[in-house]
């Protein structure tokens, strides 16, 4: 553009006035031009884009959720808090004697409440910032006792706990043995009401241990008793005759026992994990899910 103004303003050619005035007007055009181009490129020479470093932000761990073992001072309870405070998880209790005199490092470790299913009032207060319940809690007397302590007091813990909002809740009940329900009614017709409480209160977050005999160690007052050696070995010969459990009356009979470690393991997992499905884990599943032989 400069080039071809420079060629008129030199040509030996008469130039006109207008000629004149618009090469002058082009060439102080182009200048402008050029000058405001170069004031870019010093511009952008001079102050080169710049990347500063993000700020480090220091995010607190999330913290583990709360579990509130029902029961947890008994034999499938106890083994139940030490298997979540061993996944690291906040252990809380309630039971009718507070903390038990249980002199092992990992009762140190759980809250011990104390209280009554049978008094709802008492639970709330329990269940505060609990994310879910595993309920061990049972008992054999007469009827009306079984009945109260297997199923009122399981139905009234339930009931607390939906109206908490908590979104889990595992109910440890106890598998069908077909005669054996009718000689033990008020048992089996308790824990059947609290498990039909559960299904309607907790339809995707209710689940339901079906465990038959439950074997290990035991504790009675101080003593400990090893119900793993009759138990291991029942558990042996009584799965391998799993296609004899459809028979009727004597089928029942003839489940085979589980480890309360295997109890413990599943009863925490279907507690915590949100996607484990809800609904009734019969003694395989129990055996399936915990990895038991």
């Amino acid at each position: 553009m400069k080039s071809a103004v420079t060629r008129l303003l030199r040509s030996s050619s008469p130039v006109s006035p207008s000629r004149l005035s618009a090469a002058i007007l082009l060439k102080n055009n182009s200048k402008a031009f050029l000058s405001e181009d170069a004031r870019n490129d010093s511009k952008q020479v001079e102050e080169p884009f710049k990347v500063e470093e993000a700020e480090t932000v220091k995010v607190a761990p999330p913290s583990p959720d709360k579990l509130l073992v029902l029961g947890g001072n008994g034999f499938v309870g106890s083994h139940v808090c030490k298997e979540a405070l061993d996944a690291g998880f906040t252990v809380a209790s309630l039971n009718r004697s507070g903390k038990p005199p249980i002199s092992e490092s990992w009762a140190d470790k759980v809250i011990w409440n104390q209280g009554n299913l049978l008094e709802p009032d008492s639970l709330k207060d329990t269940m505060e910032g609990v994310s879910a319940v595993i309920s061990c809690v049972g008992g054999f007397g007469s009827d009306s006792y079984m009945y109260k302590i297997n199923g009122t007091a399981n139905i009234n813990a339930i009931r607390v706990a939906s109206d908490k909002g908590i979104k889990r809740f595992v109910y440890v009940s106890a598998a069908d043995f077909g005669l054996v329900n009718y000689l033990l009614q008020g048992y089996y017709e308790g824990k059947r009401a609290a498990e039909a409480e559960l299904l309607s209160k907790f339809t995707y977050g209710g689940v339901i241990l079906r465990p038959g005999f439950i074997h290990g160690t035991r504790r009675v007052g101080s003593v400990k008793v090893p119900l793993g050696l009759i138990g291991s070995p029942m558990q042996m010969v009584l799965q391998s005759a799993k296609p004899l459990t459809r028979l009727p009356l004597v089928g029942p009979l003839l489940t085979p026992p589980v480890s309360v470690a295997s109890v413990a393991k599943v009863a925490v997992r279907a507690a915590t994990d949100p996607v484990f499905p809800p609904g009734i884990v019969d003694v395989y599943g129990i055996m399936r899910y915990s990895g038991q032989k």
